[in-house]
């Protein structure tokens, strides 16, 4: 079974930078679709970055506009998010997610489509 665990969240003002960090424990990591996904109270899941297993795509939401990047390092079962140019409205829980081999779409796949998730870290953004 595998576990993801997250790290790197925490409390900083509009316009500075946060770098999330997930790790996983399994073996062949790179057979895994992967992502990262937030959510507020009381709204849906969504998603912020993923990569495709079968090309290393990546994909972004909308709302990103060119302000995070998510890379995966596979000899070290590791995931990252470095967030810049953080606005309040970035503020949520965000957690890493994986599932193998993983959708095979284009754009972020729902949610629902992945298998395992860590516990969340919470990022918040004070104006």
């Amino acid at each position: 079974q595998m576990q993801l665990a997250e790290s790197g969240g925490g409390l900083v003002q509009s316009g500075e930078s946060l770098r999330l960090t997930c790790v996983a424990s399994v073996r062949n990591f790179h057979w895994y679709g992967v992502g990262w996904f937030r959510q507020v109270p009381g709204k849906e899941r969504e998603g912020v970055a993923v990569i495709r297993s079968s090309d290393d795509s990546i994909y972004y939401g909308d709302f990103v506009n060119g302000r995070f990047t998510i890379s995966k390092d596979n000899a070290k079962n590791t995931v990252y998010l470095q967030m810049n140019s953080l606005k309040p409205e970035d503020t949520a829980v965000y957690y890493c997610a994986a599932t193998v081999p993983g959708p095979q779409v284009d754009g972020i796949p729902r949610y629902s489509l992945y298998d395992y998730w860590g516990q969340g870290t919470q990022v918040t953004v004070s104006s």
